[in-house]
């Protein structure tokens, strides 16, 4: 699981724009969400308020990215049904959300069942976790994301 201070993995994140980030070392502070399902209440709440801060985050220097597990096809429709500005990535084959920590066993009425943890990290442009948000809840999280990324840019 990674944490705060750790070096993120060292693999490769296509999103939809066609573009290909490592992780280890991403040129620019990223936001890495990771959100459960495309077209969910919550998640398509969350994406959309990181898309209202999209020119917040860029004039930051940052890059916001959202992952799930769900495949390029899904994210395709999700981003064009509600106008993301947010890029996507899938980790259908789930290296990355194993790698982050964030694949984890849920309970809901009782059933047990592995599912993703809304989680979101903060990597510098050395792939160093700056900070890292775990069991996320929806409201406010864009902004509060925004302000670390701010804060890190002014420590920088």
């Amino acid at each position: 699981m990674i944490s705060d201070g750790d070096k993120a993995p060292k693999l490769d994140l296509e999103t939809s724009e066609g573009r290909t980030i490592d992780l280890a070392g991403p040129g620019k502070p990223l936001v890495l969400y990771f959100y459960p399902k495309d077209d969910t209440s919550g998640c398509t709440r969350e994406a959309q308020d990181f898309t209202a801060l999209t020119s917040d985050f860029q004039k930051a220097g940052a890059l916001v990215v959202g992952v799930s597990r769900d495949p390029m096809k899904k994210h395709e429709k999700f981003i064009g049904k509600y106008h993301l500005k947010v890029p996507l990535a899938s980790d259908e084959d789930g290296r990355i959300s194993d790698a982050f920590g964030t694949w984890v066993q849920k309970s809901m009425y009782g059933r047990k069942y592995m599912g993703m943890e809304r989680s979101t990290f903060l990597i510098a442009a050395d792939g160093k976790v700056v900070r890292s948000w775990r069991k996320v809840k929806v409201p406010g999280h864009a902004q509060e994301v925004l302000a670390a990324v701010r804060e890190q840019a002014t420590s920088v």
